[in-house]
C-alpha cells in the first residue's frame, strides 16, 4: 500500500475527499445539462460503472433550472462546473448541488465572491479550484511561463481569496495536457498545502491515447502518495473514464473491489486461443462486485504460480487447461469448455462470499 500524504477532509454529500479516505472516482457528463432525462440516464450509467461523484457543466440559466430535478434523482453527489457568472453559482447552490467547481478570481468583484462563498459555507458545500495549464493568467505566463511554478501560483491566488473569507472546504486541481507538467505541478502543490487534491490529465485525448496519458500521469502522482480523488478525461463515452479510473486504482492496490483479471501476454508455448478466452471472461464477469482475482494463463510455465496467487484461474495446455482454486487443481477442462467452467467457478466463489 502506498504511503499517502495526509490532507484535510471535505465531504461531497456523503463522499469524503482527503483525510485518509479512499481515493474517489469522478467523471463529467457530456449531455446538455438542461436535457434532464439524458443527463440522468448518463449519470446512472456512470454510477453503475463505479463513478462516485459526477460533475455537470452549468453554462447558462437553463442548466441551473434543470439542477433541482437532477440533484433529486441522481444516485451520486452532483458538482456544478461554473465559469465567470456568480449568479449561476448561487443558483446551483440553491438547487442543492453538493460541490462547486469555480475559480473565485474569475467571477467578478469581491462582493460577488463573498456572496458565493457565504452561500456555500451555509450549506457545507466545498469548492474546487481548478487550474488548467493551457489557460494561465497573462502575468503569470510572463513571469513563470507554462511551468509547474506558474500553475501552482495561479491556484494559490484563488486559494487566498477563499482563505481571506475564512473558507477552507477547498479542493485543488492542477491539470495540463502535458503529463510531465501535470506530475510536477501536483508534486509542487503537495509540498505547499494540505488541501485535498483532485488529480487528472486534462484533454488527454481519445480512448487510445488518453488511456496511456492518464494511466501514466495519474498513476505516477498517486504512486508518489499524492491525490485524493481522480477524474480520467477521455474524448468519448465517459463510462470509459470510470472503467479506466477503476483499473488505475486497482493497479496501485488502492482499490480492491470487484474483479481483477490477470492474463499472460502469451508466447510460442501457448497452445490455446488465450486472447479470445481472456476477452470473453472479461466480458462475462467484468461487472462483478465481489472482490476476486481471476488468472487466465497460457501454459504451465507461469500459469500455476500466477494461478496460485489468484482466487481462481486456468493454465492452458494442448487443447485443454487446468482449472485452479488458490493454486489447487480442481480439474482438467477441454478448451471448448474453458470459459463456461471458469465463469461457473467464479460465480460459485462470488455466491460463497456473498453468503458470508
Amino acid at each position: 500500500m502506498w504511503l499517502r500524504q495526509q490532507t484535510r477532509q471535505v465531504k461531497v454529500k456523503d463522499v469524503p475527499i482527503g483525510g485518509g479516505a479512499p481515493v474517489s472516482i469522478q467523471s463529467m457528463t457530456n449531455t446538455r445539462t438542461e436535457d434532464i432525462a439524458a443527463t440522468l440516464q448518463q449519470i446512472k450509467a456512470l454510477a453503475e460503472a463505479g463513478c462516485e461523484i459526477i460533475r455537470l457543466a452549468v453554462p447558462h440559466a437553463a442548466a441551473v433550472e434543470a439542477l433541482p430535478a437532477i440533484v433529486a434523482q441522481s444516485p451520486i453527489p452532483v458538482v456544478a462546473d461554473i465559469h465567470f457568472d456568480y449568479r449561476l453559482a448561487l443558483g446551483a447552490i440553491e438547487a442543492g448541488v453538493h460541490k462547486l467547481r469555480i475559480n473565485p478570481g474569475n467571477i467578478g468583484s469581491r462582493d460577488r465572491v463573498e456572496a458565493v462563498v457565504k452561500a456555500a459555507a451555509e450549506r457545507n458545500i466545498p469548492i474546487r479550484i481548478g487550474v488548467n495549464g493551457g489557460s494561465l493568467p497573462r502575468d503569470i505566463l510572463q513571469r513563470y511561463g507554462r511551468t509547474p511554478e506558474g500553475m501552482v501560483e495561479a491556484a494559490l491566488r484563488h486559494v487566498k481569496i477563499l482563505e481571506d473569507l475564512n473558507f477552507a472546504d477547498i479542493v485543488i486541481s492542477l491539470k495540463a495536457s502535458s503529463v510531465p507538467l501535470t506530475i510536477a505541478a501536483y508534486q509542487l502543490m503537495a509540498s505547499k498545502v494540505n488541501y485535498p487534491l483532485h488529480i487528472g490529465v486534462t484533454e488527454a485525448g481519445t480512448v487510445r491515447s488518453g488511456t496511456v496519458k492518464s494511466a501514466v500521469g495519474i498513476g505516477a502522482i498517486l504512486a508518489a502518495g499524492v491525490g485524493d480523488t481522480i477524474r480520467v478525461s477521455l474524448t468519448g463515452d465517459p463510462v470509459q473514464e470510470v472503467i479506466l479510473a477503476e483499473e488505475i486504482l486497482r493497479a496501485l492496490q488502492l482499490r480492491h473491489q470487484g474483479l481483477e483479471l490477470i492474463s499472460c501476454p502469451t508466447c510460442a508455448r501457448c497452445q490455446i486461443d488465450l486472447a479470445a478466452v481472456a476477452e470473453e471472461v472479461q466480458e462475462r464477469i467484468g461487472g462483478l462486485s465481489v472482490p476476486m482475482t481471476v488468472a487466465v494463463m497460457g501454459c504451465v510455465v507461469n500459469g500455476p504460480g500466477e494461478a496460485r496467487e489468484a482466487d481462481v484461474g486456468i493454465a492452458g495446455g494442448d487443447g485443454v487447461a487446468l482449472l485452479f482454486r488458490k493454486g489447487q487443481v480442481v480439474r482438467k477442462v477441454p478448451e471448448a469448455e474453458l470459459v463456461e467452467a471458469l465463469v461457473a467457478e467464479v460465480e460459485q466463489i462470488a455466491a460463497e462470499r456473498a453468503g458470508k
